[in-house]
C-alpha cells in the first residue's frame, strides 16, 4: 500500500511531466493511415502521408480545389463529396490533435504562422534527415526523392519511421 501511495506522489507527476520528452504516455510513430478513400485517392500516385505528419492548417490548404488541380505538377481532382470526406478526415488526425510522439515532434517543430505543404519542409523532417548525403535519396534511382517515404523506411505505411528500420536502396541499412 505505502508503494502505490509513493508511486502516486512521486513518481507519477514525474511520468506525466516526461511525456512529452520520452512519450512515456504518447504512442511512438505517427498513427498509420486508416481510411480506405484517403489511400485509394492519395496512395494511387506516391506514399499514403499519414495526416499526422503535418498540422491541419497545412491539409486544408493542399486539399483546396485549385490545389488538387496542380497538385506538384499533377492533377489530383476528386469530386467535392470526395475532398469534404477526405479534408474531415486529414484535419481530425492532423499533427496538433494526435497523441503519437511523431506528430507531436512534427508540430512543435512547426511555427504557429507556417503553413507547410510538403513534409520535407517542416524543421523536424530536416533535422532527422540532414546526416543522410542527398547521393543516397535524390541521387539514388530507386529512392528518387525525400518525399518517398517508403522507399527506405520500411514500416512507413505503419507509421514507423525509427531509424533501425531504414534501409536505404544500393546502401543497406542506415547507421548513424
Amino acid at each position: 500500500m505505502l508503494r502505490i501511495l509513493l508511486f502516486s506522489l512521486f513518481l507519477m507527476p514525474a511520468l506525466v511531466a516526461a511525456d512529452d520528452d520520452y512519450g512515456f504516455f504518447s504512442r511512438k510513430g505517427v498513427a498509420a493511415v486508416n481510411n480506405d478513400l484517403y489511400r485509394s485517392n492519395c496512395a494511387e500516385c506516391h506514399f499514403a502521408y499519414q495526416p499526422g505528419l503535418l498540422p491541419s492548417r497545412s491539409w486544408q490548404k493542399l486539399m483546396l480545389p485549385q490545389s488538387l488541380e496542380n497538385h506538384f505538377g499533377d492533377n489530383a481532382e476528386v469530386d467535392e463529396e470526395t475532398r469534404k470526406v477526405l479534408i474531415a478526415y486529414l484535419v481530425k488526425n492532423a499533427a496538433e490533435f494526435s497523441d503519437y510522439k511523431r506528430s507531436k515532434k512534427m508540430i512543435r517543430s512547426i511555427a504557429k504562422n507556417d503553413t507547410p505543404l510538403r513534409i520535407t519542409q517542416v524543421s523536424y523532417f530536416k533535422r532527422k534527415h540532414d546526416e543522410i548525403p542527398s547521393r543516397m535519396v535524390a541521387g539514388n534511382a530507386k529512392v528518387k526523392s525525400w518525399a518517398n517515404c517508403a522507399a527506405c523506411h520500411t514500416a512507413a505505411d505503419q507509421g514507423s519511421f525509427r531509424e533501425h528500420e531504414v534501409l536505404i536502396p544500393n546502401y543497406g541499412k542506415w547507421e548513424d
